[in-house]
């Protein structure tokens, strides 16, 4: 057996402090998933010191599959946590504390690699709270659904979500790609909820305005968080996209103006909480264009590049999207996890600094979609490519994901970013383990905010005692 690779994706340091071996009984029938049996049958006191997002190779061999647990217990600050791997399930482990410790953290154990991945718990349900207000939004990695309304009873090839939109905003979803139909005569009428040419739902039509009532119940209950909504026109509807465009203005944003940021600029993160950010897959009427002191109205993402591997929208600073979603058998699903991975790696590259300047805000943001299909294959059914693209997106995200060089193209490594990751099929069972590890990269942000602040101190410190130094500790 390999020894176990260790990665400490948390903003604290850790160290490991004891290794226990037992026994296993398998749990689960071609899993390696395990639950211990008896006591512990080798005992091993060490200190191993773990830093702030650093991968350490131990001489720990890794556990036998099916027939035995590995015991690991972690030390921070005088305090102690344990997890036993691999689990009993294929979830992500959450350490038990054995004292009064102050965090949280949650375990991604990946056999192939024989790696203990160590994440920051968080309350998913307001995950930005944890974060500044100066960040640009570009520079959080946020987890997003494709098609996020169609959870309903559908064709198998229109369906793409396991939960609605509320169970999804409280597991930490932040990007949502809404699909609407738009009459000629919508002036008055709502906006139908569609997927292409057919509706979400067999079982009846489904709305734009009762999705919104979810998204602004959620940001009333949650006011530290905001989210991303890409509106794009489909469906069978006569409408053009200048007719959604204001229709969207007129009867949802204007009316409720502070629940909306429609400035055709990336805004940080303090601007824009309690908000939907509007990112549009339409073009504007020309009526919209006077909006924000002439400078238009929403994220320009109109000419969307079709079935691309890599390319950009909206000029400058705006996205670079990964959406390769034609598959025409199911082998093709290796070239779309490849490509997936590949866009995970370009968003971590990328240095984003708070409170950026001119030339920083125009580092776009990094749009990555895990969704592919074939209408005409039912291998290609959304839900069968969610099955073995989210949890090899999982495997990656824990393995090479910020390790500089591990990449598909051997790039560098920034602040870490994931960008944003629109899925299918989370939360199915409960399962919300690539949204944690997605959210779970946040934590590089909090240790770059720990850094510059640890060096204002020290540039604070050295200086004589003046009013701007002074000024200067407030803020620290």
């Amino acid at each position: 057996m390999p020894d176990l690779t260790i990665r400490n994706l948390t903003a604290t340091a850790l160290e490991l402090k004891l290794v226990e071996r037992l026994d296993g009984t398998p749990t689960l029938q071609r899993s390696p998933a395990c639950a211990p049996k008896g006591d512990s049958r080798d005992r091993c006191e060490l200190s191993v010191p773990l830093g702030r997002f650093e991968t350490h190779g131990t001489d720990v061999q890794a556990p036998e599959p099916g027939r035995e647990v590995v015991r690991l217990t972690f030390g921070f600050d005088g305090h102690r946590y344990q997890v036993d791997v691999p689990g009993e399930s294929r979830r992500s482990l959450v350490m038990k504390k054995l004292d009064d410790g102050p965090h949280e953290y949650t375990v991604v154990y990946v056999t192939n690699g024989a790696c203990v991945s160590i994440y920051s718990s968080t309350h998913l349900s307001s995950w930005m709270k944890e974060l500044r207000d100066e960040w640009p939004l570009t520079a959080l990695s946020i987890p997003g659904t494709h098609n996020s309304p169609t959870s309903h009873v559908a064709l198998p090839s229109v369906r793409c979500q396991a939960v609605g939109i509320r169970e999804q905003l409280d597991n930490g979803v932040r990007f949502f790609d809404v699909r609407v139909q738009v009459n000629s005569d919508d002036s008055k009428s709502d906006l139908i909820l569609v997927h292409s040419a057919f509706p979400i739902s067999l079982t009846g039509t489904k709305y734009f305005h009762d999705l919104l009532d979810d998204v602004y119940a959620f940001l009333e209950a949650n006011p530290s968080e905001t989210l991303i909504m890409s509106i794009k026109r489909e469906g069978t509807g006569k409408g053009t996209d200048q007719q959604l465009s204001k229709h969207l203005h007129q009867r949802y944003a204007a009316p409720d103006n502070d629940k909306w940021w429609t400035e055709p600029r990336i805004p940080r993160l303090g601007e824009a909480r309690g908000r939907i950010v509007l990112f549009r897959r339409h073009a504007n009427d020309a009526s919209l264009d006077a909006a924000h002191g002439g400078r238009g109205y929403g994220l320009d993402c109109a000419a969307w590049p079709d079935n691309c591997e890599d390319a950009t929208t909206g000029g400058p600073g705006v996205a670079r999207v990964q959406d390769f979603y034609e598959i025409d058998a199911s082998h093709n699903i290796a070239k779309k996890t490849e490509l997936v991975r590949a866009h995970l790696e370009r968003a971590a590259e990328l240095v984003r600094p708070p409170n950026p300047a001119p030339d920083d805000e125009h580092k776009p943001f990094f749009v990555n979609f895990l969704s592919a299909s074939n209408f005409f294959n039912a291998n290609c059914w959304p839900e069968k490519i969610a099955a073995k693209l989210n949890p090899a997106t999982i495997e990656y995200m824990a393995l090479r994901h910020g390790e500089a060089g591990k990449g598909p193209n051997g790039l560098a490594v920034g602040d870490g970013c994931t960008g944003i990751v629109a899925t299918d099929w989370v939360g199915l069972g409960g399962d919300w383990d690539l949204i944690r590890c997605i959210v779970g990269w946040n934590a590089r942000l909090q240790l770059k905010e720990w850094t510059l602040s640890v060096n204002a101190f020290v540039a604070v410190h050295s200086e004589p005692e003046t009013q701007s130094r002074r000024e200067r500790w407030r803020c620290l």
